[in-house]
């Protein structure tokens, strides 16, 4: 007998050829033997083929259509595929009209089966017909913001923030968004109890209109309450609400208590910080509870990693939240590649209700440059005030450099007083789509030793983000000037002096390579700093959904000098890429320096400015 399903003592089981098979087991066994050769496979119910005059639309419904389930099976019969089709034909609707297509032209046509072993070809032909726009939209209020005349720009916002204004192409999903954005504008500021308590979309298919309504209901306007403090046992609650600066009174905003959370979460004195409105609180004075979890007084941090100008890199960092004795918080640094060892100690004291914080620092480094080596130190004593949108800081500063190089060597040294103050308007960090950045760094002193030559040192540099649309990406724009006022600059220290080149500077360019070159080749910091950088990035796609990578196109310029007159910029371009990694941008670039006709690539974590 032949064993259940044919399959026991078949050549696909043994490995036998069908000869040996029936050498082994006899002939009655041969005809178990030849049945059991792989039949052929069967087609597949159908192919599915879209016709439309826009690919995208294409891909779309060759995307969503659930009749592609189907077309695998191989005992589909007419009789079931006829019904599909009426199933899909509706389906196909449904999806133009999300995109806002209510006229379309649908046509479905079969094409047998050319032999046993093709399958049956369903094409499906649309045609879109024009897209349906806004007529007209209509809002309605309701609540507090309907009759405070304090609230009306608030609502004038809204209406004129609206992303669907007449003549707008309607889609599914930008009526979606928008209606989101609009809300969100709602409860961002006064009113974080607001809803939205109907929408409709009336569309007119006949002349592809639709008419849009809208009712919110921005309930009452609140004003924030006491707060309410859990989690604190070893830093306790003053110094909670000096950093969160949520003062009884103030009108509810969103974004207050978000620099609130951000301020404490920033501070270090706390792993964890979530800040909310109670809203079970009176809307006069609504409470604000802020739940966190303090940072240990004391950890460690050890890094291995990668500079893609010298190489792998070794970090260690100590954290001490409550020196004993003292009470403020120490850093301590420790870094090490082939081209930069360091090693810093820093000291921050408690925040003051304004904010003002003293501070003081150490830091000590041995860097590579080209050709030789420089040993240098910096001791910083000040104050400083770090906000969402603007830090500021003054303190006076000692810096000593000596560089080993012959006729050259030696120690300089100076002392100066700085001021420092930087301006940020992102619309979200670390992942910034637009805005604007500028910071100045301003000194002045003397150099130290025989001689006491007096100085003053200028920093200012700048980012510009511009959008230019959901596909096109956007452009940033990057600058950067120094100077050096000075009757005798080889008296200064080479660390406050300028060198470009690297990551952050001019790329294709190894850092410090932009500068003064010597006769033998060799590269010292001079006067004055000129960089720039443009650069054009967009987003990548993966099945018609933006992803979390972007690519990049770039030019970067830069030139120091010991004379304005003498400017010569060294130019760098090439292609990148972004990710929007768990920890922060990654930037990966491969930059061609022009004079020096050579490849260099480029990376780096984390977005500063």
């Amino acid at each position: 007998m032949t064993p259940r399903g044919g399959q026991a003592f078949g050549p696909r089981k043994t490995g036998l050829s069908r000869a040996a098979c029936t050498l082994l087991f006899g002939l009655t066994l041969a005809t178990a033997c030849v049945a059991d050769t792989p039949p052929s496979p069967s087609p597949p119910a159908f192919d599915l083929v879209v016709s439309t005059e826009d690919k995208s639309i294409r891909l779309w419904l060759e995307q969503h259509l659930a009749l592609q389930r189907y077309a695998s099976l191989n005992d589909l019969d007419d009789t079931e595929l006829s019904r599909l089709l009426l199933d899909a034909d509706v389906q196909v609707r449904d999806l133009l009209a999300t995109l806002g297509f209510f006229n379309p032209q649908i046509a479905w046509t079969q094409t047998p089966a050319e032999g046993a072993t093709a399958a049956r070809r369903v094409h499906l032909s649309v045609v879109t017909g024009p897209v349906a726009r806004i007529a007209q939209v209509q809002w309605q209020w309701q609540g507090d913001i309907a009759q405070n005349e304090q609230a009306l720009t608030q609502k004038q916002e809204i209406v004129q923030g609206w992303t669907l204004p007449e003549g707008e192409p309607f889609t599914q999903a930008d009526w979606t968004r928008a209606k989101t954005q609009a809300l969100r504008q709602l409860l961002a500021q006064r009113y974080p109890w607001g809803r939205m308590v109907g929408s409709q979309a009336l569309v007119d298919a006949t002349s592809n209109q639709v008419q849009l309504s809208l009712s919110f209901d921005s309930g009452p306007s609140v004003l924030l309450g006491p707060t309410n403090i859990s989690g604190t046992a070893h830093y306790g609650s003053e110094q909670v609400q000096r950093l969160a600066r949520l003062p009884l009174g103030t009108l509810y905003s969103q974004s207050a208590l978000l620099e609130a959370q951000q301020r404490l979460v920033t501070s270090g004195f706390y792993d964890s910080v979530f800040v909310s409105l109670d809203s079970e609180g009176p809307a006069q004075a609504a409470p604000v509870k802020i739940e966190l979890k303090e940072a240990m007084r004391q950890k460690w941090v050890l890094g291995v990693g990668v500079r893609s100008d010298s190489g792998a890199r070794l970090t260690a960092e100590h954290t001490h939240h409550q020196v004993p004795g003292l009470g403020w918080r120490s850093v301590s640094k420790l870094a090490w590649d082939k081209q930069l060892q360091s090693a810093g100690l820093d000291l921050l004291a408690p925040p003051d209700s304004s904010l003002w914080r003293w501070n003081t620092s150490l830091k000590l480094e041995q860097e590579k440059l080209t050709g030789f080596l420089v040993n240098s130190q910096r001791w910083r004593a000040g104050r400083t005030q770090l906000g969402e949108r603007i830090d500021r800081s003054y303190y006076a500063q000692y810096d000593a450099a000596e560089i080993n190089l012959d006729g050259l060597g030696g120690q300089q040294e100076s002392i100066s007083g700085n001021y420092a103050w930087t301006w940020r308007n992102f619309d979200s960090l670390p992942f910034p789509n637009q805005g604007l950045g500028w910071g100045v760094e301003l000194g002045a002193g003397f150099t130290l030793g025989n001689q006491k030559i007096p100085y003053v040192r200028w920093l200012s540099k700048g980012l510009f983000l511009q959008p230019l649309g959901d596909k096109a990406g956007r452009l940033s724009l990057r600058a950067e000037l120094g100077g050096v006022v000075s009757k005798n600059s080889n008296e200064l220290p080479s660390t406050q002096l300028f060198l470009a080149g690297g990551d952050h500077s001019v790329r294709g360019y190894a850092p410090g390579s932009i500068g003064i070159e010597q006769a033998n080749g060799l590269v010292l910091a001079g006067r004055y700093l000129a960089t720039g950088s443009l650069e054009w990035q967009r987003p990548i796609t993966v099945n018609h959904q933006r992803s979390e990578w972007e690519s990049a196109v770039f030019i970067d310029a830069g030139t120091v000098t010991n004379a304005t007159q003498q400017l010569k910029a060294r130019v760098g371009m090439g292609v990148g890429a972004r990710w929007r990694s768990p920890v922060g941008p990654v930037r990966i670039d491969l930059a061609y320096g022009q004079s020096v006709h050579k490849l260099r690539l480029h990376m780096n974590v984390g977005f500063t400015f």
